[in-house]
């Protein structure tokens, strides 16, 4: 099997069977039912799931740690620190060697990059978190190359569906896989959200989200790809552009049950003390919507990752053909599951980003406009 999905299920049952010779080799150095050395595995194991869920300067696709092996590709640093620096992250050699570059030394610790001395010395505070300065630091790391990919494939699945519906509005092809798609977020997310009159100026939008975040998700769960929606930076900025988009498009009457949420239901002068609280509710309503979108991608996705892994890490902790079985099954109940949580947490997000939109540009009849 030459696919991503097929390479994942080979090497789950690479797992699975190496799992059965260690709990069957009496001679195997796990002989592992000693407490200190479980308690090492676990720490381990729980260090490379969150090395796993980390961005990185490599593109690094498998690998022997012990060996200091890894099989994969540098990725181009790129840093701002008195004038333009560009390089290959291979120089820094996976953190082992420093990087000079006019006269200033640069230390990848921890998969960030800081400024440091000839030795390579790393500064730390009372909660050992590094002190050293940090450049600027704009690299094509893991995620942003994966970003990058999920664009290009977009581009080119959605170029050839134009191209194709340039010759025939028969769909063909790929048009024939996204055009029931495209349909769906159409007639079943934009229209009853937005409305039939705006939904049309947010469909670029809408598709766009959409397609990203799902592709992103499939990524994230193939053998070769980074955890890209599990990235909080990644979430903010997609739930940034949502908050941009709904405080531009909103019209009137969004503003209006903003700043004047009780209409003309009562007089000014009973109003006002209301206001001092309904008023600051409103406004901190605004930033807690996409707040909780981000919120909702990032820990899903995160969550489904860290099960994942740690129920294969169990294999490697008990190493015993009853523990090995039943976290082998879970773990691939978890993978299947995972299938349509990246589905579902693409529709979630351009769900309650197009509420959000059609909260914005609504125009419902308001007591602001009532006859008396």
């Amino acid at each position: 099997m030459k696919t991503p999905i097929g390479k994942f299920f080979t090497f789950i049952l690479l797992i699975f069977a190496f799992s059965f010779s260690m709990a069957e080799n009496p001679h195997a150095p796990e002989a592992a039912t000693h407490v200190d050395e479980k308690a090492q595995r676990r720490t381990e194991i729980q260090a490379d799931i969150e090395h796993h869920l980390q961005d990185s300067h490599f593109y690094g696709i498998f690998g022997d740690k012990e060996k200091g092996v890894y099989y994969g590709f540098p990725l181009p640093v790129i840093l701002i620190d008195n004038g333009l620096k560009v390089f290959s992250s291979s120089e820094f050699d996976h953190g082992k060697k420093l990087v000079e570059k006019d006269g200033i030394f640069y230390k990848l610790y921890h998969n960030k990059i800081y400024k440091t001395d000839a030795q390579g010395t790393i500064n730390y505070d009372e909660h050992h978190h590094a002190m050293n300065e940090k450049p600027l630091d704009f690299s094509i790391t893991k995620n942003v190359f994966n970003i990058i990919l999920t664009g290009v494939i977009l581009l080119l699945l959605f170029g050839a569906m134009a191209k194709g519906y340039r010759k025939s509005m028969v769909p063909k092809g790929v048009s024939s896989f996204l055009e029931p798609i495209v349909l769906y977020v159409k007639d079943e997310i934009a229209i009853p959200n937005i409305g039939e009159k705006h939904y049309k100026k947010f469909m670029g939008f809408l598709l766009t989200v959409f397609f990203f975040v799902w592709f992103l998700n499939m990524l994230g769960i193939s053998p070769l790809a980074a955890n890209v929606t599990g990235s909080v930076a990644v979430t903010f900025a997609l739930a940034l552009i949502v908050l941009i988009i709904t405080l531009a498009k909103g019209g009137k009457t969004y503003w209006l049950h903003i700043f004047d949420p009780l209409g003309n239901t009562m007089p000014w002068i009973a109003k006002i003390p209301l206001y001092i609280l309904l008023i600051p509710i409103e406004i901190l309503g605004i930033f807690i919507k996409p707040f909780s979108l981000m919120i909702r991608l990032y820990a899903n996705i995160t969550a489904g990752h860290y099960v994942m892994m740690g129920l294969l890490g169990i294999i490697f902790i008990e190493r015993s053909i009853g523990m090995s079985s039943f976290s082998f099954v879970l773990a691939f109940v978890i993978f299947i599951i995972e299938f349509f949580v990246a589905l579902l947490q693409a529709y979630i997000f351009t769900m309650l980003a197009s509420l959000y939109f059609g909260f914005a540009v609504q125009e419902h009849h308001h007591d602001h406009e009532e006859a008396h």
